[in-house]
């Protein structure tokens, strides 16, 4: 687990210390393969939170993500249209699905204490029915 971090450290450290100018025209395939890294990072984190990690699934998972986002934004600079907007949404979609999954399986695990005085969600009246009194 400390190599994974200690790589990430490193990578930052390289990353700002090493200047680095790419051409404006890669910085879309560069953006859609950032994005492929995280949602893999992300559904690689969900899937061993399940206990169903495999490093083959993460592996492909990541390249073929990234070969696929490439692929469409390649073919719209070809066409003129802007196909990466398509890779960035689903990419993006799964991030944040990933994302919700994580937090609800890390958040039970966490203690919450109950202040004894306080309110309930069902406080200020009503019941729980919603705001008007429920109809």
């Amino acid at each position: 687990m400390w190599w994974g971090a200690a790589g990430l450290v490193m990578g930052l450290v390289l990353g700002f210390v090493l200047p680095l100018d790419l051409p404006l025209v890669y910085a879309r395939y560069l953006s859609v393969a950032v994005l492929a890294a995280v949602d893999a990072v992300l559904g690689g984190a969900r899937a061993a939170l399940d206990g169903e990690f495999e490093g083959w699934v993460f592996v492909t998972g990541l390249l073929g993500n990234s070969l696929i986002a490439a692929a469409l934004t390649y073919v719209g600079d070809r066409l003129g249209v802007e196909l990466y907007y398509a890779a960035v949404f689903a990419l993006g979609y799964r991030i944040f699905q990933n994302l919700g999954r994580i937090r609800r399986q890390l958040l039970p695990r966490w203690p919450v204490k109950k202040v004894s005085g306080q309110a309930g969600p069902s406080a200020g009246g009503g019941g729980g029915r919603g705001w008007a009194g429920g109809t």
